[in-house]
């Protein structure tokens, strides 16, 4: 099976219409650091909420994904976005240093290949762009759970997950400024820590 119909058959269980996880948080977290008339990758835009509410604040966003089945939702949903399938192994069809923010809502922990994926993300992001976004949290609570109640672990790290990637506040910040992002900023965020937790993450891709 190809990378790009693993995405696909991902996207064929996940019903229509589903909001995203957070989606408030999120959205508020977004809207607070991004301008209007930024030029603005969505990256893993699913069914194109977060890339619809930016350009409805002024944003010119660009919103792609690696399936088709996600784009032809969003395609539906908000006409008036640009979407545009990207491959999912290789360089992305997009300009050099042509956006001034990235967002990439629950994505990174997908990604088999991090390096890669980042690289992209600054080619694509102008100097001073700022990548913005957010994955599972794996707090210390978390990992306690998980050390002390097997079941919290099984469902935690499911063979047959998702997520590929598990992030602290720590990995996630010292990854960043490993691909020569900086002022790196990653807080924990979401409800009590017994609940699901996220990490948010901002950071300036230096310009030179």
């Amino acid at each position: 099976m190809s990378t790009r119909d693993y995405h696909e058959r991902l996207w064929e269980v996940v019903p229509e219409g589903l909001a995203p996880a957070a989606f408030d948080l999120r959205l508020g977290f977004l809207l607070a650091r991004v301008s209007a008339g930024a030029k603005v990758l969505d990256v893993g835009c699913g069914e194109g909420r977060f890339a619809a509410a930016l350009a409805g604040a002024g944003a010119e966003v660009v919103a792609v994904d690696v399936a088709e089945e996600p784009l032809r939702r969003a395609r539906e949903l908000h006409p008036q976005l640009e979407v545009r399938l990207i491959d999912p192994a290789g360089a992305w069809d997009l300009p050099d240093a042509g956006f001034d923010v990235v967002w990439a809502g629950e994505v990174i922990e997908h990604v088999a290949d991090t390096a890669s994926w980042l690289s992209e993300v600054r080619r694509v992001l102008r100097p001073g762009g700022r990548l913005l976004l957010s994955t599972p949290a794996n707090g210390r609570f978390a990992l306690v759970l998980c050390a002390v109640w097997p079941a919290a672990f099984d469902r935690r790290f499911d063979p047959l997950g998702e997520d590929l990637r598990f992030y602290t506040r720590r990995t996630l910040a010292d990854l960043l400024t490993q691909f020569r992002f900086t002022d790196v900023r990653v807080r924990s965020a979401a409800g009590p820590p017994w609940a699901r937790r996220l990490l948010l993450a901002e950071a300036i891709r230096r310009r030179f």
